[in-house]
């Protein structure tokens, strides 16, 4: 196959693609980022580093503001997780094509990246660092820390 039967394959998908994104997936999100940061900062306040409590707090909250959308933590299980370099274990809350809600651990440093895809990521850190790469700088940036 040459370049210009690849383009013509290429093309109508991304089309596709940009044209669920924009009038589909956009209209399928349930959750706000900011009440997820509001539900997560309010379980720390009262939690704190007492990491099992504080993750059954947040299950907790997160099943009264959005409901059956949420997995409960009793039957849940932690999946092992290697993906774009990051190595850990992540209990699945929420998946859907548009968004994922997951615990994600390690006990060791890791590396990777989140990936290229449609859903969106909501982050909020409770104990450790996140560094990221900005382009066209020459270091890592701690973008996130907690002790």
């Amino acid at each position: 196959m040459n370049l210009f039967s690849y383009a013509r394959i290429l093309i109508p998908i991304c089309i596709l693609f940009a044209v669920l994104d924009k009038y589909f997936l956009g209209k399928t999100y349930i959750f706000s980022p900011a009440r997820l940061q509001q539900i997560c900062q309010s379980s720390i306040a009262k939690y704190g580093n007492e990491t099992e409590l504080l993750m059954k707090d947040i299950i907790a909250s997160l099943q009264t503001e959005y409901g059956d959308a949420i997995l409960p933590w009793e039957g849940n299980s932690w999946v092992l997780n290697n993906a774009g370099g990051a190595m850990g274990a992540m209990m699945i809350l929420h998946a859907s094509l548009t968004e994922y809600l997951i615990f994600f651990g390690t006990p060791v440093a890791t590396e990777g990246h989140t990936g290229v895809h449609l859903a969106d990521d909501y982050f909020t850190i409770i104990k450790g660092e996140q560094r990221a790469f900005v382009a066209g700088e020459l270091s890592a940036r701690v973008s996130f820390y907690v002790d």
